[in-house]
């Protein structure tokens, strides 16, 4: 039975939408939450620092395309959550609570507001990626009605600067972008065309063609980025050409064994495992995939 501090806390609590101003606060309590739980753990932050989370507030709160919602208790921010609804299937995250207000069910609030939002909005699913040690999120997730479809792994690295015979890369360009959703949708069985919009318009998607037709695309070798291929060999392709690996590392499905090997065998290391959860739609994927943290 939670403790009187506990029951006060939830009394007190309100939710309302994140609005830019909020950036500073919101980012500093997802640092700090984020690296809590990581340092509790023995695995390394996602952020490098608070002003990167910042910055990422500054930039998700000024979205038209994300739906935010922020925790307050007597005055002060405590957490925050958001939903992506720039396709068809939702994307969850990044959600963070206050160390200092753990276990007082606030996250589990913060996820219930934008699943209501999901089902208000009609997407067919929801997903988002999941730090495999945090085994208290895993649980909220799972009763939340989410499923585990794919355990992940974070790999980092220099850039490998390896080509794949018969696999070109290049830039992205905006008439790529239907046989981009092609590939997507045979892959996936959905599209993700604003995102791949975005990344092309930012100077950040690459594709591949193979035997004279575009095979594959990312919009970034990284944790913000997804990639997709009809073959392990065009991802594989895709992240022999980045010049980087954004963020804290590329995500490769563990299932994969081909593409997780290669990708070792070049040097490249595992630093975190994470699951890729889904409520609603999911198809099995029928191609090679890199997913992004949001899904």
């Amino acid at each position: 039975m939670p403790g009187w501090s506990t029951l006060r806390l939830l009394m007190e609590v309100t939710f309302r939408p994140g609005t830019p101003q909020d950036s500073e606060v919101c980012g500093t309590v997802c640092y700090n939450a984020f690296k809590t739980i990581a340092e509790q753990h023995g695995f390394p932050a996602d952020f490098a620092a608070a002003e990167v989370t910042v910055g990422l507030m500054s930039w998700v709160l000024a979205r038209r395309d994300v739906y935010s919602v922020v925790a307050e208790s007597e005055g002060r921010i405590v957490g925050s959550n958001f939903l992506w609804e720039n396709s068809v299937i939702a994307g969850v995250g990044p959600v963070s609570v206050d160390p200092a207000v753990q276990n007082a069910a606030v996250g589990r609030r913060l996820m219930e507001l934008v699943l209501e939002r999901a089902r208000e909005q009609k997407f067919a699913g929801v997903r988002l990626a999941q730090a495999a040690y945090h085994n208290r999120s895993l649980s909220l997730y799972t009763k939340l009605g989410f499923t585990t479809r794919e355990p992940l792994s974070c790999l980092q690295g220099p850039a490998l600067g390896v080509e794949i015979p018969g696999y070109a890369v290049r830039p992205a360009k905006e008439e790529d972008l239907e046989a981009c959703n092609r590939v997507c949708l045979a892959v996936h069985g959905h599209e993700r065309s604003p995102e791949v919009l975005e990344a092309i318009k930012q100077g950040t998607a690459t594709v591949v063609e193979h035997d004279g037709r575009l095979t594959g695309y990312a919009t970034v070798i990284g944790f913000a980025g997804h990639a997709v291929g009809e073959t392990n060999e065009d991802v594989k392709a895709l992240i022999g050409a980045a010049t980087t690996i954004a963020g804290p590392g590329m995500l490769v499905p563990t299932r994969n064994g081909e593409l997780l090997r290669w990708c070792l065998q070049r040097g490249l290391r595992i630093t975190q495992p994470l699951n890729l959860m889904s409520l609603g739609l999911y198809n099995e994927p029928s191609g090679a995939f890199l997913p992004s943290v949001i899904y």
